[in-house]
């Protein structure tokens, strides 16, 4: 499978890596690498993340910083469209599919 970025995830990516290498260089090394970690678990496993409401939408979370991957997994055309990279304290654009069927 491919690894495609949306010009929007490339700028989170980006942003993230920045906020933490403005406090300490290492920090934002340490974050964008984990980021980048996950996202070749999601490589390995395109449909391990969290089936989002929206579309064919998916989310996956980093395990240590916690950082929210949103994602398309497109089988037919072989590659993986990374979406945006959230933060879990910002405004989300997707809902799980459990919580709508818990009525949150």
């Amino acid at each position: 499978m491919k690894l495609r970025f949306t010009p929007r995830a490339t700028e989170d990516i980006f942003d993230i890596a920045n906020y933490f290498s403005s406090r300490n260089e290492e920090a934002g090394q340490r974050v964008r690498a984990a980021i980048y970690e996950c996202l070749q678990t999601i490589l390995l496993f395109p449909h391990s993340g969290r089936p989002q409401k929206l579309g064919q939408v998916r989310k996956f979370v980093t395990p240590r910083y916690k950082y929210l991957i949103y994602y398309l997994a497109e089988d037919s055309a072989d590659e993986i469209v990374v979406l945006n990279v959230k933060h879990p304290a910002r405004e989300r654009e997707h809902q799980d599919m459990e919580s709508s069927r818990l009525g949150d």
